[in-house]
């Protein structure tokens, strides 16, 4: 096997396997991707040499790029796939993860989290560990990452500029919370105007940095955490900027309790955020287990998009989030792990996670109704995959730039070997055994390993990170 390229321009060879904007799933047994000198796809196709029609367009765009024309990078037998979009991430906590089974949210919080978020006080702790929580993240595929930070403005800069050198495509915030704080020296008086200055300074440092691979998200970190007047405020710095904004709904019956207690005039948990001015196309919330059907209705119809954590809502017992429900009420849905909520980084992790706990709910939730067929089919691999990757993407909207590999997107990609995934081995799996396309990504899903990443790219550039 050749060496993976470092960076662009390239053409690899490889079993090619990704979601497509028009639907379904492209497969090539056999594939070449193209990637010019600015990072984008110029080709996707068969690799068929003598051919006509795409595989000959394929081969005109590798000539075009004199870098590569000599030669094709061969991958085979790994599996090139679209980078995963993690939605919904704590920087700060990955240290923790594996820590914390089955605690109660809010003392979870007291007792791991804060302590923790606390120590990023001093800025060294965050130049030594987030271009190490980087490369953690590509080495479990990730290739975009939307995350929360801490309350410190020099760790975040610190944060930025790991995520800028290492270059991971990566949308970040300083959390906001003026309500409940961890850092006892803010004067109380002063915590909604700072907060609200350093993290419009922090975006306008950073926010479209490198050609918009850098991105910032105004984080108010949930509503128990914050007065009516910083959740108002947060959003309206976020429209004003054109950033994100992203917070916390609905993960915890305690913590809904909590909010109901707190804002007594707001009707549910998501009116809290909608009298904000918080719901909209460029809001992620994270969760969003325990909705009504009102709130559920007013997340689709007001554009919103939920980051749906299952290892973390299974590892603290929050709940199972009716997932096949979000989607039919026609709510933007991409997939986060959480941690250290959850305990791994790995989408494929949580696919897994997820897919076990959805058919938790038909058997034993849903089911309660009687024995009639169940009114939706459970999502199968591919549907995790796209969940993964291209509805990622989309939740974010840049669905456009990445999440699929296709001619004229970004070139952010993933190498990835099935043999690592095999029970008793790759050379002794059945020949054929994963010719179909649902049963190989099922069985990246179902087995999959760390060491199975082993490479990524965003734009074209490799990262460090995968083996």
């Amino acid at each position: 096997m050749s060496p993976t390229p470092i960076s662009a321009p390239f053409a690899i060879r490889a079993r090619v396997v990704t979601p497509l904007a028009t639907g379904g799933t492209l497969d090539l047994a056999d594939g070449l991707i193209s990637v010019d000198s600015s990072g984008r796809i110029t080709a996707v196709a068969p690799f068929q040499h003598g051919s006509t029609g795409p595989a000959v367009a394929a081969e005109a765009a590798v000539a075009a790029e004199p870098a590569v024309a000599a030669g094709v990078v061969d991958l085979r037998p790994w599996v090139v796939m679209p980078g995963m979009v993690d939605l919904h991430a704590h920087l700060p906590q990955v240290p923790n993860a594996g820590l914390g089974y089955a605690l109660p949210l809010l003392e979870w919080l007291d007792r791991l989290t804060f302590p923790t978020e606390r120590s990023w006080a001093d800025p060294a702790v965050a130049e030594r560990l987030a271009p190490a929580i980087f490369r953690a993240l590509a080495a479990a595929g990730t290739t975009t990452v939307l995350a929360f930070g801490v309350v410190y403005e020099a760790a975040m800069d610190a944060a930025f500029s790991a995520a800028e050198t290492h270059g991971i495509r990566a949308i970040l915030g300083k959390v906001m919370m003026d309500r409940l704080t961890y850092d006892p020296t803010i004067e109380p008086a002063s915590i909604l105007e700072r907060t609200l200055r350093e993290s419009r300074d922090l975006a306008e440092r950073w926010h479209g940095r490198d050609g918009g691979r850098l991105g910032y998200a105004v984080t108010p970190r949930f509503a128990v955490s914050c007065t009516e007047e910083l959740l108002r405020e947060s959003a309206a710095l976020a429209r004003d900027l054109g950033c994100w904004w992203q917070t916390h709904v609905a993960e915890d019956r305690q913590e809904i309790a909590e909010v109901a207690r707190l804002f007594p005039d707001a009707r549910d948990y998501v009116d809290v955020y909608d009298r904000a001015g918080g719901l909209g196309t460029r809001s992620i919330l994270a969760h969003a287990i325990h909705l009504s059907p009102h709130e559920e209705a007013r997340l689709a119809e007001s554009g919103t998009r939920i980051a749906h954590c299952p290892t973390s809502n299974l590892f603290i017992g929050a709940g199972i989030m009716p997932l096949t429900s979000r989607l039919a009420a026609g709510i933007g849905v991409g997939l986060g792990s959480d941690v250290s909520g959850g305990a791994e980084l790995s989408l494929f992790g949580v696919m897994r996670a997820g897919a076990y706990a959805q058919q938790a709910r038909r058997a034993l939730v849903e089911g309660e109704a009687g024995d009639a067929p169940h009114p939706r089919p459970p999502l199968g691999p591919l549907d995790w995959l796209r969940l993964g990757t291209l509805d990622g993407a989309g939740a974010l909207g840049l669905d456009g730039t990445i999440g699929s590999i296709e001619v004229g997107k970004e070139a952010d990609l993933i190498a990835v070997d099935p043999g690592q995934t095999a029970p008793l081995g790759s050379e002794l799996d059945r020949v054929g055994l994963l010719d179909d396309t649902s049963a190989l990504v099922g069985r990246l899903i179902f087995r999959s390993d760390p060491s199975m990443v082993r490479a990524a790219w965003v734009r074209g550039r490799q990262l460090e990170g995968p083996a």
